[in-house]
């Protein structure tokens, strides 16, 4: 708890969630954005007077001919209309709204608590508004890299926006479980291993925003083999051992894949050595964290055999928010500095 003022801590815990639910749905959106390659229809960044959409005519036109001049219309779009163009920038601007949103949304109540419980109490929260301000200057950065010479964005400027999406979010999720959750186990896991097991989820998402970037879903759609070896056949094995394989498609696309196996192995080891030892107060937060790794593969799969088809592919990235949530909580449970604070 961050203070014994009950009310105090019960707004803190409603804000927090509340905040958790607002990012996870622009990280949503974001991916939607992704997904109907909309993410280079405002070619300008406008902190406030960019807030409103065009109101009439002019502006939509005014909007559309500045999408004119980048590659993704020279090379990609060109016979694209007014009419197709306004979709895809809503789907821009709603991304953008939720930024501005979350902006507002965390300063304001950051500044109330502060008045009430102190700066150092919220000094945690002061990081991640910062790391909010930072988020918006890297979807700037990431723009800015499909403007000029390419029709997409950059993947790996793509991953560290994404990345960057889902710290966020786990550390607002960890600051609302210090308003809620009491914790009283008779034992816990090393933490070494939900710290280890939370950074293969983190560099999975890194390796899911190369394959959303480079369209890496869109080929080799079988499973389990990747079209009629385990091994893409347009590659060899060399080519893993270089920096350039986070630029390959095949290969980011298998390097995917294994991670997935990798993560579902290092997960059962845990599901193991907890009943094993018969840690039942962590019965259920491994369980949960199973079906979610579990439904997380199987959207994984049928994402590749329909070639990231978009909704599919939506209910991949929504389902790697519950993910990543289930395992900051089994992290959270079994870090032994919030036994006291939680008591």
């Amino acid at each position: 708890m961050y203070t014994l003022n009950l009310k105090i801590n019960k707004l803190l815990s409603i804000w927090l969630i509340s905040m958790f639910f607002i990012i996870a749905l622009m990280i949503v959106v974001g991916g939607l954005t992704r997904l109907t390659d909309s993410g280079l229809s405002i070619t300008e960044w406008q902190l406030f007077s960019g807030i409103l959409p065009p109101l009439n005519h002019n502006e939509w036109i005014m909007y559309f001919n500045l999408y004119k001049e980048i590659p993704e219309f020279k090379l990609q779009n060109f016979n694209m209309s007014l009419q197709e163009f306004k979709i895809i920038f809503w789907w821009e601007w709603a991304h953008r709204f939720l930024g501005r949103l979350i902006g507002i949304a965390f300063l304001l109540p950051l500044i109330y608590f502060s008045i009430k419980l102190g700066f150092k109490k919220l000094f945690s929260l002061h990081l991640i508004f910062i790391l909010i301000c930072f988020q918006g200057f890297l979807g700037w950065y990431m723009v800015q890299s499909g403007l000029v010479n390419d029709i997409d964005v950059s993947h790996f400027r793509l991953s560290i926006h994404l990345l960057f999406a889902f710290i966020i979010l786990s550390l607002i999720f960890w600051n609302y479980l210090k308003t809620k959750v009491k914790i009283n186990l008779q034992n816990t896991i090393n933490q070494i291993f939900p710290i280890g097991f939370l950074f293969l989820i983190f560099l999975q998402i890194s390796i899911g925003a190369f394959v959303s970037g480079m369209d890496a879903g869109k080929i080799y759609n079988s499973w389990p083999l990747m079209g009629n070896s385990i091994f893409p056949d347009d590659n060899n094995y060399v080519n893993l051992f270089k920096l350039s394989a986070f630029s390959d498609p095949s290969l980011v696309q298998f390097i995917h894949r294994k991670l997935a196996y990798l993560i579902g192995f290092v997960y059962l080891y845990l599901l193991f050595k907890i009943y094993k030892n018969k840690m039942k107060h962590q019965y259920r937060s491994i369980n949960i964290l199973g079906i979610f790794i579990l439904l997380q593969i199987i959207l994984g799969i049928l994402t590749l055999l329909y070639g990231a088809q978009i909704i599919i592919a939506s209910m991949h990235q929504i389902s790697s928010i519950f993910l990543v949530t289930s395992c900051i909580y089994f992290l959270f449970i079994n870090t032994k500095s919030n036994l006291q604070l939680s008591s």
